[in-house]
């Protein structure tokens, strides 16, 4: 006599598999996020870097006080609030660079600090 597998054991199976496919849906939404964050806070190091650079290789001494301005990097639209102040050595200039998403400005994705001599 071959004996089957019954209505409830199959039925507990069918629940741990959607269990174990509901986690696994959940850690590979939660991986993703994670991703996306990761690229925008890249994207946003690099505006700001690039904004050093671009100090540096023009030799731009900058004013002192905050200004703001849009930025793009890779088609993420970016704001950046540059705030110079001045330092004890009155050649040299604090350049102190806050990054967000265009979309969300409270949400600050990068800060940089760099020095620009005269």
């Amino acid at each position: 006599m071959s004996r089957g597998f019954t209505l409830v054991e199959i039925l507990v199976a069918v629940a741990i598999l959607a269990v174990a496919l509901a986690a696994t849906t959940r850690a590979a939404g939660i991986a993703t996020d994670a991703t996306l964050e990761t690229r925008h806070r890249l994207l946003a190091t690099w505006a700001a870097e690039n904004r050093v650079a671009e100090l540096r290789a023009r030799r731009i001494y900058p004013n002192t006080g905050s200004t703001q301005y849009s930025a793009e990097q890779a088609g993420l639209a970016l704001t950046v609030v540059e705030a110079v102040s001045d330092t004890p050595n009155p050649t040299i200039r604090r350049v102190d660079l806050a990054v967000s998403d265009a979309k969300d400005p409270g949400r600050v994705l990068a800060r940089l600090t760099a020095y620009v001599a005269q």
